[in-house]
């Protein structure tokens, strides 16, 4: 999105330079072919990855386009592109200011996503689930019962599950909402990304405001 490359051809560099993060199967294969298709995935890594573009674009159509964009170079199941779709909207529209509520309408409507239960209704029963169908609408919900950043990501993690991949969506979408993630977790972070990703952050903060 910063210099207008082809998602796939980015994608497949930097996973190849930084093997050994915990990808998984399908993609680690998608990462040894050459020339690299779409595996027809359902999985979360499509939600996971999409939250900038939701920052990056100013209007819903474009936000929906470049969300399915960036699913379909491996994730071109319809539900991996529903997935990746509702959380690039999901955080468009915190962006914009729309309430809780809101989001969880357009959501609700636009992707029929069931977000009417509880975390506290799910967490003695809900298991590791790597799908969209099965992971995006507990990440937003996590969002919607939040108080503040830190809190969505708390809550995110409290279901279990992949509980990494669900508290990066929920972050995302509370980052666009409360606007402000605490110091001490930006410093935290901070301090264990490479270098070139930071510097990639900040041009992205730079060019996107």
């Amino acid at each position: 999105m910063l210099n207008n490359k082809d998602f796939a051809k980015t994608i497949w560099e930097y996973g190849n330079r930084n093997r050994g993060r915990g990808y998984g199967g399908r993609f680690r294969a998608w990462l040894d072919n050459k020339n690299p298709q779409p595996y027809l995935s359902y999985g979360n890594g499509s939600a996971m990855r999409v939250s900038a573009v939701g920052f990056a674009y100013n209007n819903l159509e474009e936000v929906l386009e470049v969300a399915k964009q960036t699913a379909e170079v491996t994730h071109n199941h319809p539900e991996g592109i529903k997935g990746a779709q509702a959380v690039a909207a999901a955080v468009f529209l915190a962006k914009q200011g729309k309430t809780k509520e809101e989001i969880k309408k357009y959501v609700s409507e636009t992707f029929l996503y069931n977000l009417d239960f509880s975390l506290d209704e799910i967490r003695p029963t809900y298991t590791f689930d790597v799908s969209c169908q099965g992971s995006v609408p507990q990440s937003i919900v996590a969002f919607l019962e939040s108080t503040d950043f830190e809190n969505a990501i708390r809550l995110a993690i409290s279901i279990g599950g992949d509980s990494d991949t669900i508290a990066c969506i929920a972050g995302g979408i509370a980052s666009a909402y409360y606007k402000v993630i605490p110091n001490e977790i930006l410093n935290f972070v901070y301090d264990k990304l490479p270098n070139e990703f930071i510097e990639i952050l900040d041009e992205f903060d730079k060019k996107f405001k």
